[in-house]
């Protein structure tokens, strides 16, 4: 999305909605296949918020350019010490938080949404309603710290949900290792319902954002797409890592592997 007279080109994060397209072949998320215990009133405000924000940005209009540049995270607000100097404090911080919350399309939105209702559930069932939401938006800051460092100097604003999903996303990786997505394959005039095991499904996704961000570096810094890969691997490995220290000792436990995912005793 363009930002208008200024030149600044728009940025966003790109859902992390597991979607893989290969020419003619789509593979997409439908739901997983571990029932959630407890209900997830954090996910679901987390989604209505986030549907709301959306639908305040449509009756915007052209103010919709300057709240991407305010709320948004630009990187050269933190790397370009000419640009830093004249940026307050609280308006680099405060964006690290209101990015995530913001979307550039519908189908950012929902690709975004859809993936958080996938996979928030149960991240939600396991870490309890608060120290889910801590862990969300950690991720979220820490995916767009990981994105202001491998791209210095950007004027571009970014916002999106994806890095805090893909660390929600990190933390399902580990915390529900015989977990199974249940997946539409869609190919040419194919179409097939399959269930794919979690491990297999998000090791893939999260693959596929490393190759493409290492595309990047070699490409000097070039977003292809306008996807910020980088927040995406960062909001994915920040998960994966936290939530071994948010549930309560996964090493300091005795546990056992259930069906799909980790009783601890």
């Amino acid at each position: 999305m363009g930002l208008g007279s200024n030149g600044w080109g728009g940025g966003c994060m790109p859902s992390p909605w597991a979607r893989t397209t290969a020419d003619d072949a789509d593979v997409i998320p439908l739901r997983d296949t571990i029932p959630s215990r407890t209900f997830p009133a954090i996910t679901y405000t987390l989604i209505a918020v986030n549907v709301a924000l959306f639908v305040f940005e449509l009756s915007l209009g052209p103010g919709l350019e300057k709240l991407f540049r305010v709320f948004g995270v630009v990187p050269a607000y933190f790397t370009v010490a000419k640009v830093a100097a004249e940026v307050p404090l609280e308006w680099k911080v405060i964006p690290l938080f209101t990015s995530m919350f913001l979307h550039g399309g519908w189908l950012h939105l929902i690709g975004n949404m859809w993936t958080l209702w996938i996979f928030g559930d149960n991240v939600e069932d396991r870490l309890g309603h608060i120290r889910y939401l801590l862990f969300y938006l950690g991720c979220g800051v820490l995916s767009a710290l990981v994105h202001i460092f491998t791209n210095p100097g950007s004027p571009v604003p970014t916002i999106g949900a994806s890095g805090a999903i893909a660390g929600v996303m990190g933390a399902y990786f580990i915390l529900y290792p015989r977990a199974r997505v249940v997946t539409l394959i869609i190919i040419v005039f194919f179409v097939e319902i399959i269930e794919i095991p979690a491990v297999v499904y998000l090791g893939f996704w999260f693959l596929i954002q490393f190759l493409n961000g290492s595309v990047t570096i070699l490409a000097g810094g070039a977003q292809f797409g306008g996807v910020a890969w980088w927040a995406h691997v960062g909001g994915f490995v920040a998960g994966a890592f936290i939530v071994r220290f948010l549930v309560p000792r996964l090493g300091g436990r005795p546990w056992k592997r259930g069906p799909g995912f980790i009783i601890l005793r």
